[in-house]
């Protein structure tokens, strides 16, 4: 894909932007719902800008049909074991809450998974790999990634740990050209899930704020 790095470089300033107005809107001001919204949209439109006259910028990206049922199989059993550990650990802690509020979660959630894998895992991985001026090893990359993916979600230690495992597994499969969609669909399951159990958290009543 012929990308000149300053668009590179962009993106990579638009992702760090885009986790600081995190830490901001939702730590700190608390409009979870506003600022999901607002970068939802942003990075939708911005894709679209990219695609626009572009159709291979999605395959690129890995958003598509490529290697979907390939992704898919890898996933399943880390997810599986993944859900399971969570429950036990969730039982353990005393922090399982799991009720019908995962409903709507685990099917709203994987939209919020799959704009955070495109823009943490997609843009930085495929960024820093095929950067002319920067050359880095893989390793290096998927590390990087990694510790951004999970500095984005402090000051949640639990949350922190959680996700930079799995950003490991998802940046990994990332530089391996496996789709997107797929790694954000797993990452919406499993964040679901581990809020429910391990965090003891109720997200749908944090974000729309829903009671009982």
């Amino acid at each position: 894909m012929q990308i000149n790095d300053k668009t590179r470089y962009f993106e990579v300033l638009a992702v760090v932007l885009t986790g600081l107005g995190k830490f901001i809107c939702m730590d700190w001001m608390n409009w979870r719902l506003l600022y999901i919204l607002v970068i939802v949209i942003f990075w939708v439109g911005y894709v679209c800008y990219r695609c626009w006259g572009k159709h291979d910028m999605l395959e690129y990206w890995g958003i598509g049909k490529t290697n979907f049922r390939k992704t898919f199989l890898e996933l399943l059993p880390v997810g599986l074991l993944c859900v399971i550990a969570f429950v036990v650990i969730g039982n353990y802690r005393g922090t399982n809450i799991l009720n019908w509020h995962i409903i709507p979660i685990l099917l709203l959630y994987p939209f919020w998974g799959i704009v955070q894998q495109f823009i943490v895992v997609g843009l930085i991985t495929k960024n820093l790999r095929d950067m002319k001026r920067t050359q880095l090893s893989a390793w290096l990359i998927v590390l990087i990634t990694a510790l951004i993916f999970g500095v984005v979600h402090y000051p949640h230690h639990l949350l922190i740990c959680g996700t930079f495992v799995l950003a490991l597994v998802y940046a990994t499969l990332s530089l391996k050209n496996r789709n997107l969609i797929v790694l954000g669909t797993f990452h919406g399951w499993l964040g679901a899930f581990f809020y429910y159990t391990v965090l003891g958290r109720d997200a749908w009543q944090e974000v729309f704020g829903v009671i009982g």
